[in-house]
Parts: structure tokens; sequence; C-alpha cells
């Protein structure tokens, strides 16, 4: 009898860098290079090439990139890179003359063809590499759903238009047609991502296209509600607070769509967001997220600001903070103004010493974590569901997030007595406890898929 010995495929090492937008680009290659018939190497050592997705937001990013880079070609001398610092092509190779490749964002042929050349695939009939949902370096629980590429918005202190493009947004069909076959997959959550949520099917119009037999307009709120057929947890990241944003609570309340809004509002101060060159903010943003939470009580808003942002004054600070504790926003996190190349506002007056933004970062933390802890603190004694991330089989305990959590940014629900769940459960728990950031229970039962 004849014996067909298979081939061993070619390795690829990936490193993955920056924001989970740039995690989809290295699912989406990833899942190309196991298509052709590559294996993925946990390790430099075993990889016969190594692809490493790199992030140019913020110089901080750029050089941990550059680390990175240099890291790989150490350890294994072969090294494709690609991502959005890969823009700056000329920067990688005068720092790094042997890399093999430099692609920039959203460039899969290109990246699949480096890797092609540096490590030939070899054919193979006799197996079929890749599962039907795609391969996927989050959990398989849940998953990051990117609904469009690049962004309209010109804001001063941001790049991502110059690497990434103008708004370029998905068929709303094609989305829901992925995200059936995730949940089918196993997903229990999806995690709605882009630059701009909000903005999503400007660029086409709002074309309608056809899904099973209703035309879905390319819309947020129409997207928002056909993802929630689904059954599965919808979270919308990136949401710019457009008017037609109040249109998404109503789907809260029904259930569809996850009672949890990311809206980067960057700032209060109007002063500041002028310079900022911020859209969609006004005086009646504390008025809205009232009448949001009127609709929606246990709504959960997640935030992000900049602090030390050329000529912000001492009252514009004492305005964010004043803000910020009328707001009670239930996530916040905070970031020093940082010069990025290219930036408008680097070339600005009035840049903020280094001690004030220290001092001003610290003072907008601890505001956060007291409200956090008031707010986390007025759970307990309640039921929540809870989806569990983890579970550890030596001590019996579990840990997850709520529908105010989302991955990796937000807190956690640590539950006792959990050993006989598993990830992906999503179950009805009793919370005892809380601190600045996290809860503490027990589970009650089940949540049936």
């Amino acid at each position: 009898m004849n014996v067909t010995t298979l081939p061993k495929p070619p390795r690829v090492g990936l490193v993955s860098l920056g924001c989970p937008k740039a995690l989809v680009d290295s699912e989406r290659i990833m899942t190309k290079l196991r298509a052709d018939g590559y294996d993925m190497s946990p390790d430099y050592a075993g990889a016969d090439v190594v692809l490493v997705n790199t992030c140019g937001f913020l110089d901080s990013a750029k050089e941990e990139s550059l680390e990175a880079i240099g890291e790989a070609i150490a350890e294994n001398g072969r090294v494709v890179v690609t991502g959005c610092m890969g823009k700056e092509a000329d920067v990688i190779r005068n720092r790094f003359p042997d890399v093999l490749a430099v692609t920039g964002p959203q460039q899969y042929e290109e990246v699949v063809a480096a890797v092609h050349e540096a490590a030939p695939p070899v054919p193979s009939p006799f197996i079929d590499l890749v599962p039907e949902a795609g391969l996927k370096l989050t959990p398989r629980h849940y998953s990051y759903l990117k609904i469009s590429e690049g962004c309209n918005h010109r804001c001063a202190f941001c790049i991502i238009p110059h690497l990434r493009g103008d708004l370029v947004s998905r068929r709303p069909d094609a989305i829901l047609r992925e995200a059936e076959k995730l949940v089918a997959a196993g997903t229990r959550e999806l995690l709605v991502i882009s630059q701009d949520t909000s903005a999503y099917g400007v660029d086409i119009r709002h074309k309608e296209w056809p899904w099973k037999g209703e035309p879905v307009r390319a819309h947020m709120t129409d997207l928002s509600r056909e993802l929630g057929k689904l059954e599965a947890w919808v979270r919308l990241h990136y949401v710019y607070p457009y008017p037609h944003v109040d249109n998404v609570i109503p789907l809260m309340a029904e259930g569809l769509v996850l009672p949890y809004l990311d809206i980067p509002f960057q700032h209060a101060s109007p002063d500041v967001l002028r310079r900022m060159r911020r859209p969609a903010n006004d005086a009646k943003v504390l008025q809205r997220i009232r009448s949001w939470r009127s609709q929606v009580p246990d709504l959960a808003i997640r935030s992000s600001f900049v602090v030390g942002f050329p000529g912000e004054t001492d009252h514009d600070f004492a305005y964010l903070l004043k803000w910020l504790e009328e707001a009670r926003l239930d996530r916040v996190g905070a970031f020093k103004f940082e010069a990025v190349e290219g930036a408008p506002a680097t070339a600005m007056d009035d840049q903020v010493p280094d001690d004030v933004k220290q001092e001003r970062y610290e003072a907008v933390m601890a505001l956060s974590a007291r409200i956090s802890a008031e707010k986390l603190a007025a759970k307990v004694g309640t039921d929540i569901d809870v989806l569990i991330d983890t579970v550890d089989g030596e001590t019996g305990g579990a840990t997850g997030r709520s529908k105010a959590d989302a991955p990796e940014i937000d807190g956690e629900v640590h539950l006792r007595d959990a050993g006989g769940l598993n990830p992906g459960d999503v179950v009805s728990a009793r919370i005892e406890d809380s601190d600045e950031h996290d809860l503490f229970g027990v589970p009650l039962e089940t949540v049936p898929a």
C-alpha cells in the first residue's frame, strides 16, 4: 500500500501590536495564510518567517513597533513588516535594512505575497486548513467585527486618516454574513469596531442591500438591529455622539444591543474641543446622556480623555473635572497629550509642560476611580449576567465580564464556586462585593445560549 507523506507546511510567527482594528487585520492575514497551507508558530525559533503588524499612532507606539521588529530580526532574522507604521518604510529600512518587506495597513494581498516569497507555501490537496469562520486571535467566545476602514475627520492630534485613509464602509450584507458565521462557530459576543462607527455608510450614501429577503441600509442603526437578531451580545465601540445615536438607545431597551456605548469624547471644554477639531460635541451632551439613561437605566458609558492638549488652561481642566463629576461615566481612560509627527497639534503654540500633564492625568484618574467605585458598589446585592472568559480549575473560581465590560479595557467580574463553568458560558451571578474597577460574586445559574 502506498502511503502519501504530507510535506511539512511552512510556519509563520505573528506579532500583532496596536488597537483591536489591527488585531482584526492580523486575523484576516492569518486566515488567508492558513488557507494557503501555512502553519502558525508560537515562537521565533519555529518560524520560517515572522510577520510584525505594527502601530504608528503615537511616537511611543512607533518605538514599541521598532523594538518588536528588532527583536524579531535578532531572534529569527526573516521578518516582514506591515500595519500603520508601514507608511514609514524608509524609517524602518534605515534602522533594519534586513527586513524582507514593508507594507502599509490593510494591504492584505501585499503582505501575503511577501510571506509567499519569503517562505513559499507547499501545495496539499488533502487538507482543508481553515474553518468557515476564519481563524481568530481572540478567544472563541468573542470576536471583533470591523465594519469600516479609515476616517473622514481631521482631528488635530490624530494621524489615522493619513495612515488608513478616508472612510470606506463595508456592505451590510457582508458584515452580517461574517457575523452569522462567527456566531455559528461559537461567538457569544460581537464587538463592533471602526474608526467612527456612527459614520458607517456615509461614504456609500447609506445604500440598501438585500439580507434574508429584506433591504438593510448601510447605517449604524439598521446594522445594529440586524446584528441583534443573531442572539449574541452586540457591543458598540468608537461611537461619535451624532444625533442618530439616539435611535440606537431603543434597541438597547429591547435587548438587541448591549446597554453599552464607547464614546471618545476626548475633552469637555468647548475651547479645547475647537482646538482639537473634534466633531459631534455640543453643549447638549450631558442632556442627551440623561435622556439615554432615562430610557436604559443600566446603560454603561465608557470614554477616553486627553489632558494637556496644547492651550489647555486651568479653567479648561476645571471645566473637564466638573463635566466628569456631572456625567458620572462608568469607565474612563485618560491620556497625556503626546506630540505625533504629522499631527497639526504638534506644531501648536502653548504646549503644556509635562509635570502639569502628569498632575492633570492623576486628577482625572482619581476622580474617575472614585465615581467607578461608587457605581460598582451600587451593584452589590444585585443579580447580573456574566460572560465567562477564564476558569481556574485549581481554585474553582472564574473570571468574566458583565454587559458593562468590554474585554481588556474595562473591569471584570470574579466568581467563586464556579469550577463547573466554561469559557463562553453566560451565567447569572449574585454580586457580593466590589472595588474601584471589578465586581465579585457567585454564580446562580447558566443562561441558555
